[in-house]
């Protein structure tokens, strides 16, 4: 029974070797705007939660930390707003 042959190439030299050429593949708008949106979602519900627990202890850092998960909430949220016109605008060319 043959063994099969071990690649001992690295990483980078690997995936070189597998593009086939030098188009870019397209984008899925689809899949980028479902998980930014669900990134969003998440970031934002968290924020609340650790904004209202800051609210009861504000000599701690957790009220930055909820500004901040509340900021990248939405620009997650812009994000996937931005995926789903480009993937329209794809649907329609």
């Amino acid at each position: 029974m043959p063994q099969p042959e071990i690649d001992l190439r690295s990483n980078d030299e690997y995936h070189e070797s597998m593009q086939s050429s030098n188009t870019p593949s397209p984008k899925n708008w689809r899949l980028s705007a479902i998980v930014a949106r669900s990134v969003g979602i998440v970031a934002i519900a968290l924020g609340f939660v650790i904004g209202m627990y800051g609210l009861d202890h504000p000599e701690s850092h957790w009220l930055q930390t909820a500004l901040g998960l509340l900021v990248t909430g939405m620009v997650a949220q812009g994000y996937a707003l931005y995926c789903s016109i480009k993937r329209i605008q794809h649907l329609k060319s």
